[in-house]
């Protein structure tokens, strides 16, 4: 029989180990040559010009309607899941909160060296698309276990329709790993205002909904989720992907709708 005493240090040191591993992912992430490593002084200020960039062309020359959308606010670990359809979709969902959201964006975005500083100041690292990319799944787990919001594509890459593309693991295996909600985004007109291929966006009918959170998948009472269980809610995030976005479709082509005011948009 293990001895009380024992079984409080053996607690105690795997706490310690945790915290240890914490500290070191926490240097690999934000340390000099880390996936943030410009995430500092000079990046906090990059990214609030960002914003606010982002909410004059998003809230004043798109007449933007949205529903949901005060769940993107909520504190603690959050992954924004939206559908993928334009450039304009990930800087339409930082607009929305007060958050700093972080973003998984394609390797080759940071390629040009002042870009890829950019990039990383308002908090995007770089992913390797075709690939289990470890070092990225590993940050973004990182920053959601220092209880910050991620916005991943679950499509992956732009989809050519409103139609929902296949939607892959990546997500699940975040939500599981860190215990994050995750908030399901269907977008309407992003792709007409901005379509692959074109260099400015043009002014269209811009509408989100923002649906109710998943709670992250786990195994059989509530245990350790399996592949099949990561399986099985990816496809519950899916059907959620479709809904949210056939109601975002209606709310952009509904005639005579105001746009939501900003307002309301803007914490």
């Amino acid at each position: 029989m293990t001895s009380p005493v024992l079984d409080r240090r053996g607690s105690h040191a795997r706490r310690q180990n945790l915290r240890v591993a914490r500290l070191v992912s926490r240097w690999k992430l934000r340390g000099p040559g880390g996936l943030l490593a410009d995430d500092g002084f000079a990046g906090y200020w990059a990214w609030r010009a960002a914003r606010g960039l982002i909410r004059i062309l998003l809230f004043r020359i798109y007449r933007l309607r949205a529903t949901g959308y005060e769940s993107l606010r909520a504190s603690g670990p959050l992954i924004y899941a939206p559908v993928h359809r334009s450039h304009l979709d990930g800087p339409l969902i930082g607009g929305l909160t007060h958050r700093r959201v972080r973003y998984l964006g394609k390797e080759e975005l940071f390629r040009p060296k002042p870009l890829g500083w950019f990039m990383r100041s308002i908090g995007t690292f770089p992913v390797r698309r075709g690939e289990a990319d470890l070092d990225a799944m590993r940050g973004a787990l990182g920053l959601l276990n220092d209880g910050e919001a991620m916005l991943v594509f679950p499509e992956g890459t732009r989809q050519p329709s409103d139609d929902i593309g296949p939607v892959f693991d990546g997500t699940a295996w975040l939500a599981a790993k860190s215990g994050a909600p995750v908030l399901p985004v269907g977008i309407a007109g992003t792709r007409e205002a901005m379509p692959s291929g074109a260099k400015f966006p043009k002014r269209t009918q811009v509408a989100i909904v923002v649906g109710e959170p998943l709670v992250p998948p786990a195994g059989p009472d509530g245990g350790r989720a399996r592949r099949p269980d990561m399986t099985a809610w990816t496809a519950t995030l899916r059907e959620a992907l479709e809904d949210c976005q056939q109601r975002a479709r209606a709310l952009a082509d509904e005639p005579g709708r105001a746009r939501t005011p900003m307002r309301d948009l803007v914490p």
